[in-house]
């Protein structure tokens, strides 16, 4: 399945390397519309993978557990200060998104949207401690039965564009899409510092199916 982020980006590439075979058939018979179709298609495979959106069923709702709201790689579980919204101590779990990783973002847990707001910002590597407060970004505060969780959308080198569904107020339900980061990215979540972790450094984890926290 693809998401509806892709369809345009997957519509218009599709009718420019479309157009470019065309050309170059016309004027440069030979091996050369062979050698760039194939490099066209490559490109076009990638960008079908970049933008899937796999169906991803959460096996147990539940308020007490917190779900991955993101594929990638555990990169960070530290205690920090967090001064935009929660005023104070939180235990921080950030997941790398790579190019080749599913880019779909979802909620964590079901709840309110007690806070949103984008925020204009750098595109510093994603890995990089700075990109949490520099890079374009967006934050969002989860209100749920337990508890606050604050997570944010962070833009990377390549990412140019965040696209988030919430606006404060709504209310969201756990394992629904929230929003989506284009080529290479990061989420952080901030939790209430007596929560659970349940994950560790390096880990890979998948959206609605790893359970990040428990309250």
């Amino acid at each position: 399945m693809i998401h509806k982020e892709g369809t345009a980006t997957l519509l218009g590439s599709g009718a420019l390397f479309t157009l470019i075979i065309l050309f170059l058939v016309r004027f440069f018979p030979g091996n050369l519309p062979i050698i760039v179709g194939i490099l066209l298609f490559a490109v076009f495979l990638f960008l079908i993978s970049f933008f899937r959106n796999p169906t991803r069923k959460i096996e147990k709702y539940d308020d007490s557990l917190v779900y991955a709201p993101a594929d990638g790689k555990v990169v960070v579980i530290e205690e920090t200060e967090e001064n935009e919204y929660l005023k104070g101590k939180a235990i921080q779990v950030s997941i790398f998104m790579s190019p080749l990783n599913v880019h779909v973002n979802r909620n964590p847990i079901s709840g309110k949207i007690a806070y949103y707001k984008y925020h204009a910002g750098k595109f510093l590597p994603a890995w990089e401690p700075k990109a949490s407060t520099e890079n374009e970004r967006t934050t969002i505060v989860y209100e749920g039965k337990n508890g606050l969780i604050l997570m944010r959308q962070i833009a990377g080198a390549l990412a140019k564009r965040i696209v988030c569904y919430a606006k404060t107020g709504d209310t969201v339900f756990q394992g629904e899409d929230i929003g989506f980061i284009k080529f290479g990215s990061r989420v952080d979540m901030f939790f209430p510092i007596d929560t659970t972790i349940n994950v560790k450094l390096g880990e890979v984890v998948k959206g609605n199916q790893t359970i990040v926290a428990k309250y």
